[in-house]
């Protein structure tokens, strides 16, 4: 626990647009795809809330999992949208930070309920509307090659955690996976969240 409050102390944050190309809109189908994997990896806040989120669907029988995973990546699919469309949501990062802090609260209390595909759904349109900042003002190729990578990756890594969540469960060491991961995601969404309302 100590290492992880001190790695998380000296780790620099990124700029809060999280952006693969260094701030660059893509402008070719390449760049869209590679901002798309990227993005997910880079954004720590992101990530975490993945990883959070594969340990919760774990939780929940296996196509519920499944489904609440892809809850998530749908959401965030609409949430990219509305950015595109000019529609705001008010302060993205500091509520994708907040989704962070929830997973962790979610997990600690081994909270994972009927309501966690709706929940997930919520969260995406979160993560989806601060992914698309990266996008914006690209033409209709390098979009939808963005949108349709950042869905597979995020898909992948959700799955990828809920598959690992689930062989560590049935090791019989679920109960300190998921003290351990609540407890790194509501450190990291408190992270993030101060950074977001003091930058």
């Amino acid at each position: 626990m100590k290492r992880l409050a001190a790695l998380l102390a000296v780790a620099p944050l990124p700029a809060l647009a999280h952006h693969a190309m260094d701030g660059a809109v893509p402008s070719t189908l390449w760049e869209g795809f590679a901002s798309g994997i990227g993005h997910p990896v880079i954004g720590a806040d992101h990530l975490a809330f993945l990883l959070a989120a594969g340990v919760l669907a774990a939780m929940l029988p296996a196509r519920r999992g499944v489904l609440a995973i892809l809850a998530f990546v749908a959401g965030g699919f609409f949430g990219s949208l509305a950015h595109v469309a000019g529609i705001g949501f008010g302060p993205v990062e500091a509520l994708v930070a907040l989704t962070v802090v929830v997973a962790g609260v979610a997990l600690l209390r081994g909270a994972a309920g009927a309501l966690l595909p709706a929940g997930f759904a919520l969260a995406g349109l979160v993560h989806g509307h601060a992914f698309a900042e990266a996008i914006i003002g690209a033409e209709q190729g390098p979009l939808v090659a963005y949108l349709a990578a950042l869905a597979v990756m995020q898909a992948g890594i959700g799955l990828a955690a809920m598959w690992a969540a689930r062989r560590i469960a049935a090791a019989g060491h679920g109960a300190v996976l998921h003290r351990a991961a609540g407890v790194a995601g509501i450190a990291v969404g408190v992270l993030f969240l101060g950074a977001s309302l003091l930058g």
